[in-house]
């Protein structure tokens, strides 16, 4: 029995240490909690699929969150438009849906809902838990496939404390 969902294949599907921070981070910074902006981006808009998701869906984020998720690293989102088919035929649109997305070789399922990010690891189920939208992206999640069991409450444990702010310095005035 399916679940309903149907999306676009990201080829590094990646685990949900890496994925879900940088999801939770884009929603609430640079898509402003919008999402159906969300949604438009990295589903409606793309016209193959995507090679990988980068660091460019941090744009807008603090700095501090920036270098928390990433050490400083940036990378681009890639899509998949440069692909060449046995043909020559432009490549199709490669849509996951409930009903294919084993067939397609994917590990790991993310879904956007109203409510939270959906994760499951296909190899295991069909569902997973949901992670609410309002969770620190720091938060630090499991990679283990059976922790995403759609009757387990989501894998993760506390962030790690955000160190408090330095003072500022003192103020200088230029001279005249």
């Amino acid at each position: 029995m399916g679940t309903g969902y149907s999306g676009i294949h990201v080829q590094f599907d990646g685990l949900p240490s890496h994925h879900l921070p940088l999801l939770l981070a884009a929603y609430q910074h640079r898509f402003g909690r919008d999402l159906e902006a969300m949604s438009r981006h990295l589903v409606d808009d793309v016209t193959v699929g995507w090679d990988e998701l980068g660091t460019d869906l941090l744009e807008g984020a603090p700095p501090d969150l920036v270098h928390a998720l990433t050490g400083g690293e940036q990378w681009p989102s890639r899509t998949l438009d440069h692909l060449v088919t046995p043909d020559g035929s432009p490549p199709v649109r490669m849509t996951v849906t409930d009903q294919d997305a084993a067939d397609m070789d994917v590990q790991w399922g993310y879904v956007l809902h109203p409510h939270g990010i959906e994760v499951f690891n296909l190899l295991y189920a069909q569902r997973g838990p949901v992670v609410d939208w309002s969770t620190d992206p720091r938060t630090a999640f499991s990679d283990h496939a059976a922790a995403w069991a759609p009757a387990r409450p989501r894998p993760s444990s506390a962030p790690p404390p955000v160190p408090p702010s330095a003072p500022p310095g003192p103020r200088r005035h230029p001279t005249t």
